[in-house]
């Protein structure tokens, strides 16, 4: 008797694993939902308004690079910008390393 019931007891809680599956499955897609809302999603956007940004590019805007370097575009190639930094000293930095634009911070 004993091990009939232990028989039945084991094969019920194998059928109530099963249908708990979905659930689980349905879990973790919401966890790549959520990473998707509040991690991709908005990295992308920043990426795209940083290469709009470095794309319009033009003489004369005043703008910072990733190291904290303040200078005015001088000129501008394809994957380089050459900065006029303090009177003739210019530097040429690869455009990628250009963050911010200061140009109506600097006139306010």
């Amino acid at each position: 008797m004993n091990i009939l019931f232990v028989t039945l007891q084991a094969a019920s809680g194998a059928a109530g694993q099963q249908g708990a599956g979905g659930g689980f499955w349905i879990m973790i897609l919401m966890v790549f939902v959520v990473m998707w809302l509040f991690m991709i999603r908005p990295q992308r956007k920043q990426q795209k308004e940083m290469e709009k940004f470095r794309n319009e590019l033009k003489k004369g805007d005043k703008v910072v690079t990733a190291g904290g370097i303040f200078g005015t575009i001088a000129e501008i190639q394809d994957n380089s910008v050459l900065l006029k930094v303090d009177g003739e000293v210019k530097l040429r930095v690869a455009k990628n390393s250009l963050v911010r634009d200061y140009t109506d911070v600097q006139n306010q």
